[in-house]
């Protein structure tokens, strides 16, 4: 399946980590966490993406114009400037980089993809959040539910300890539990094409009209996933995810 994933934002909050780059390019492990995302589908043979760009559109279109030369060992001859590549870095990923507009919403950034997704079913996600969801297991629940739309639903780690209370009294202390009072969208959604005709112009918020239409008319289905998420919105996430990335052992991979 096609994989559209949302890399056009401003990214705001995370600007004090390099606001000369577009969140998607933020790097964990010296690897924009767009790869991690990407790698991520390419694991489960997907491999055909749609990059919908806004912010900072040419610092991803440089990378992936670069990507085969700046990770490969190469030799060039200086006389005549012909460059031959000894060992390039093998991906098999196809890699489509458009540009839907610098204000645009993130339901008007999937509208203008639409013409590249040939009327098909397709996967969507956005750019700054990893996971260690099967893939597999999400597609498949998709298409058992018959629905118009999936989204995966997470239950994110709180920021704090959470205190159980009796009165004054502290019943029980746990730090940083996963939230337990309800489930968020946690991205990694399964769309069929004609959700896209829930999207009216630029001005549409995914998050908004197209997912709440849908929901009022019991069109979208959840897929649950209690296992590893992270969204990447401050720099405090982005250095949990380098800690963990660190261990060599990241849940995502």
């Amino acid at each position: 399946m096609k994989v559209v994933i949302l890399a056009g934002g401003f990214g705001t909050r995370i600007a004090d980590v390099d606001n000369t780059i577009p969140k998607p390019m933020v790097p964990i492990g010296g690897l924009p966490i767009l790869w991690h995302i990407m790698n991520h589908y390419a694991k489960f043979g997907h491999k055909d993406f749609y990059l919908a760009l806004g912010y900072k559109a040419e610092v991803i279109k440089t990378y992936f114009l670069n990507y085969r030369m700046l990770g490969s060992n190469f030799t060039i001859d200086l006389s005549s400037g012909a460059v031959e590549q000894i060992a390039a870095p093998a991906v098999d990923w196809r890699v489509t980089l458009i540009d839907t507009g610098l204000s645009t919403m993130t339901g008007g950034r999937l509208r203008r993809v639409a013409p590249y997704l040939n009327g098909e079913p397709f996967l969507l996600t956005y750019g700054d959040g990893v996971a260690d969801i099967n893939i597999d297991r999400l597609v498949e629940h998709h298409r058992g539910s018959g629905k118009e739309v999936t989204v995966t639903a997470v239950r994110p780690v709180a920021r704090f300890g959470e205190l159980s209370l009796e009165g004054s009294l502290v019943t029980e202390f746990r730090e940083k539990p996963h939230v337990n009072s309800g489930w968020i969208n946690g991205g990694f959604f399964v769309c069929e094409n004609r959700f896209l005709n829930r999207i009216t112009d630029d001005d549409t918020v995914l998050e908004k009209e197209p997912l709440e239409t849908a929901a009022g008319a019991r069109e979208l289905n959840a897929y649950r996933h209690d296992g590893f998420w992270q969204c990447m919105d401050t720099k405090r996430d982005k250095d949990h995810l380098e800690a963990l990335w660190a261990t060599g052992r990241a849940p995502w991979l």
